[in-house]
């Protein structure tokens, strides 16, 4: 809706907490007409069978990162976290990151971290747990489970600190209308296993026995352009890849992401080498 040249949304602080609880009832009303059925079982040993494994490190530092946000991250990563920890997605069943985690409250014990609020990044409640949806994103990616729902935000939050990994940042996920979701589509269960371990963020999925297929992410064309706007923007392609277990072989090659991002960090911290005319 439109009001006066702007977006309902736009127009004031309450305006956007009206507009934001229509889309959680939209989406309530929509799941339940929607004849899914969303994984809720836990297990509390792991499968056997490693399909993927992801870590990153949870405290960022450089110019411009409030340290305190970073610290309250820790602490949203290590209960959502345990939420998701031992969900099994039996085949069929469709794994929500948000009927997973649940509500995001103070009472809950969530802290106030960084978020993207209207391409800024500002404190918000329970900020950092993008992170956590893109350690998801990347260990499903790695595996035959197909993706029904993902969002994107910037993929250049900070500067690459130790090299350039594709897909390091880039989900987004805010309560309950912007999800990230996969089905498993395969025949047998899978297990999400997530932990927080000396300062890292640990991820795994695990099946009952092996898949005949892995899988690669790879990218393409990565480089900065500034653009007409005067801003800096991260642009790449990326490519999922599928190769047959025994032999190697690529079989598929599929572009999941046309990677456009705002760079929301200090310019100068852009590798001058990377920067495209």
């Amino acid at each position: 809706m439109r009001l006066l040249g702007k977006n309902f949304c736009d127009i004031s602080p309450t305006c956007y907490a009206i507009s934001e609880k229509k889309e959680e009832l939209r989406r309530i009303i929509n799941d339940r007409l929607s004849g899914e059925k969303f994984a809720k079982d836990r297990l509390r040993k792991k499968l056997p069978n490693l399909v993927s494994s992801y870590s990153n490190t949870i405290i960022k530092k450089g110019p411009g990162i409030d340290p305190v946000l970073q610290e309250n991250k820790a602490v949203n990563l290590r209960l959502a976290g345990g939420r998701l920890n031992g969900i099994i997605i039996h085949p069929g069943e469709v794994f929500s990151f948000w009927k997973t985690v649940g509500s995001i409250t103070k009472k809950k014990g969530y802290m106030e971290g960084r978020i993207i609020s209207q391409n800024k990044i500002v404190p918000g409640l329970g900020g950092g747990l993008c992170n956590l949806g893109n350690t998801v994103h990347l260990l499903v990616i790695h595996s035959p489970l197909t993706v029904t729902e993902f969002h994107t935000h910037s993929d250049a939050l900070g500067p690459d600190e130790h090299g350039r990994v594709p897909m390091s940042a880039g989900t987004s996920v805010c309560y309950n209308y912007i999800d990230f979701r996969f089905k498993n589509t395969t025949d047998q269960d899978v297990e999400l296993c997530i932990w927080c371990e000396d300062g890292i963020l640990k991820g795994e999925l695990r099946s009952e026995r092996p898949f005949p297929y892995t899988y690669s992410i790879s990218e393409e064309g990565h480089c900065f352009k500034k653009e007409e706007d005067g801003k800096f923007y991260r642009v790449s392609k990326i490519y999922k890849n599928t190769f047959d277990r025994e032999s190697g072989v690529l079989i598929d090659k599929t572009l999941i992401w046309d990677n456009h991002s705002e760079v929301m960090f200090d310019y100068s911290l852009i590798p001058e080498d990377q920067i495209s005319e």
